[in-house]
């Protein structure tokens, strides 16, 4: 692996500059920078930068996370890293602190499409719950669930959303979008062949010929937040034994303005086998609605949860076909799709087409 080229950013002086800002560096300043470690994800660069100072620097961190575009999806994903950038800068100034991971610097460069993000270093206080792709156990899922509810009760119909926060969709981006998507299918379908029996065709056809309707939940903007759009157990970093602190998502290069079941159907319905999902599904759901409650949210009932989640878990089989057009390994898209069907028939989701 090639390392890429650090930015600016990573410079002695610069780091000192963006941990004065944050408040985590007084009269020191930092005299070394260091490659700890560098991983690649699906979409992005990760690197951990270790940090020397000079001067007095108790409190400041030791380690930093670096988070770049992996160069094999740069240019393809740029929007991700430019919602990102734009989360962590914008947003997360604005929430409750210890959901997310401190962000000490961030950029998006419009021309080169080039972006980074310097964020605080978790690495030896939590952990992701599982590897990849076992599930989590109860108590890691209510954990995670818990913390899920709360980030969404942040943005709870707030009446920034639409304005000065993300962008509400119209009913007229709605159907370019299912255009859009119907062009996909298509192609998706013609590639699978016999592997994709009748019947699920049939559901494909039937969404993408209703999507007005079934849109119009998401249009009547009541009950919408801010979604995280991959809220998979792998974005959520959990504290490791013995340490008292709080959950915390990462991730942010899909959020947007949406009915928040979106993250708890992708979560549960996409990502999990039937047993498992089956065990967990209501009494996450449960914990999930008396979380909300506890953080103040009123009006939406446990019974509309209920029809909010079957309603997400219908649009998931969308995500599929959408991960295979931008050349999503076939190890991904291929399980979700079988996973996500066995939630719709389990949950009877085909009704809610009439």
């Amino acid at each position: 692996m090639t390392p890429p080229q650090l930015p600016a950013v990573v410079e002695p002086a610069r780091l000192t500059a963006a941990l004065r800002r944050g408040g985590v560096l007084d009269a020191g300043a930092v005299r070394e920078v260091k490659v700890l470690h560098q991983r690649d994800t699906v979409v992005s660069h990760i690197i951990r930068l270790g940090l020397r100072y000079v001067g007095e620097s108790a409190g400041a961190p030791q380690s930093l996370i670096l988070k770049m575009p992996n160069s094999a999806f740069a240019e393809r994903l740029a929007n991700g890293g430019r919602r990102e950038v734009d989360y962590y800068m914008q947003l997360a100034p604005r929430m409750p602190p210890g959901l997310v991971p401190r962000c000490f610097d961030g950029h998006f460069d419009e021309q080169s499409l080039a972006w980074h993000l310097l964020l605080e270093d978790l690495t030896d206080s939590h952990a992701t719950a599982t590897q990849w792709p076992l599930p989590p156990s109860r108590g890691q899922a209510v954990a995670i669930v818990t913390t899920l509810a709360r980030w969404h009760a942040a943005w709870w119909d707030h009446p920034d959303l639409g304005d000065t926060v993300g962008t509400l969709a119209s009913a007229e981006d709605s159907a370019k979008r299912m255009e859009t998507f119907a062009g996909h299918y298509d192609r998706f379908a013609d590639m699978l062949g016999d592997r994709l029996s009748e019947e699920r065709r049939i559901l494909y056809r039937r969404v993408i010929d209703q999507s007005e309707p079934l849109s119009q939940r998401y249009h009547s903007r009541r009950h919408l937040s801010i979604t995280h759009g991959d809220a998979h157990i792998w974005n959520f970093l959990l504290p490791r034994a013995g340490v008292a602190d709080t959950v915390r998502i990462f991730d942010f290069d899909l959020w947007s303005i949406n009915v928040p079941t979106h993250d708890l159907a992708y979560m549960m319905a996409m990502h999990w086998y039937p047993e498992r999902r089956q065990a967990l599904e209501r009494p996450l759901l449960n914990v999930y609605h008396d979380t909300l409650i506890e953080s103040g949210i009123t009006g939406y009932s446990r019974g509309a949860l209920d029809r909010d989640y079957r309603w997400a878990v219908l649009w998931q089989i969308t995500r599929p076909v959408w991960q295979w057009s931008i050349d999503i390994p076939r190890v991904i898209w291929w399980n979700n799709l079988e996973r996500v069907f066995a939630a719709v028939d389990d949950l009877g989701c085909e009704e809610l087409l009439g």
